[in-house]
């Protein structure tokens, strides 16, 4: 797939709530020019639940058009219901994506062994090298690590996890038990450092939206064992990264987005911009942070 950094890319809207996809065309291009070594499309970030299946289509027809193969782009199909993650994987292999996230069912609140049945009803049906993506605050269901060793066991082209449980004990675990060359991604900012200094492969993020420069500095200070250089980057980029979760992701990205004239602060229903409260919040940290 990747090592390094996998922008989670949110999706640029109009006031009006249209998909901009010029904007989309600025944000490929921004980040491929900055370093980052792959994106991923249709996530969380990307508001991907109110995205319908024709604007999925122009998302990747564009994205994959602008990259133009100078990085591997990764598309978000998970959803909750099964049937409809083989009809996005369809739609995704036809762009020739490199990889498919696929989130764990929220809401269904399946158990253990109908997530392996699920996963594995999915891998059966595509040639695509995909990333389970273990996001238990926004499923409801936590994948365990011997859950995914059964999975990776029973279905040789999934490779590898977007870990946001945010239990590193749990990640610790996994790391411990997991087959050779499965890759493990840290889904949150906050757990880049200690995620890869355990072995992963790297990072799916949000905070590279608005900082890919500086994310790639601190991913390879990592990769090249240099923790004296990654300790100083988390010291100095971590009260950002978590300021961009002070409300529901991606509400904040978007709002510090605006003010470096990336895209404009717009969400699609149920999400909405930040509080004003929350802003003032962000814009004091922003030009502090690029300051420094």
């Amino acid at each position: 797939m990747f090592i390094g950094i996998g922008t989670a890319l949110v999706t640029p809207f109009y006031e009006n709530g249209d998909v901009d996809y010029k904007t989309l065309k600025k944000l490929v291009n921004f980040q491929i020019e900055n370093g980052v070594d792959s994106l991923v499309v249709l996530g969380t970030s990307a508001e991907a639940a109110t995205l319908d299946f024709d604007e999925r289509d122009k998302i990747l027809d564009v994205v994959t058009e602008t990259a133009d193969k100078r990085i591997p782009i990764i598309a978000g199909t998970g959803t909750n219901n099964t049937a409809d993650v083989l009809k996005f994987n369809k739609q995704a292999e036809k762009f020739g994506v490199d990889g498919l996230l696929i989130v764990n069912p929220y809401y269904n609140k399946g158990t253990q062994e109908s997530s392996i049945k699920h996963y594995q009803y999915v891998s059966e049906r595509t040639d695509l090298p995909i990333l389970l993506y273990n996001v238990p605050s926004r499923t409801a269901m936590n994948l365990l690590p011997e859950t995914v060793v059964e999975i990776a066991d029973k279905c040789k082209n999934i490779v590898g996890i977007k870990e946001s449980s945010g239990n590193i004990s749990q990640i610790a675990h996994l790391f411990s038990i997991i087959p050779p060359n499965f890759l493990v991604y840290s889904g949150n900012d906050d757990q880049t450092l200690p995620i890869m200094a355990l072995g992963g492969a790297g990072i799916i993020s949000v905070f590279a939206n608005v900082f890919p420069k500086q994310m790639k500095l601190f991913t390879t200070a990592i990769i090249n064992n240099n923790f004296e250089k990654a300790r100083e980057y988390n010291n100095r980029f971590i009260s950002m990264m978590n300021l961009l979760f002070i409300e529901t992701s991606p509400m904040p990205v978007k709002y510090v987005m605006s003010l470096m004239g990336l895209c404009e602060n717009t969400l699609r229903l149920p999400l909405d911009a930040v509080t004003d409260k929350s802003k003032n919040i962000l814009k004091t940290a922003y030009e502090k942070f690029i300051q420094a």
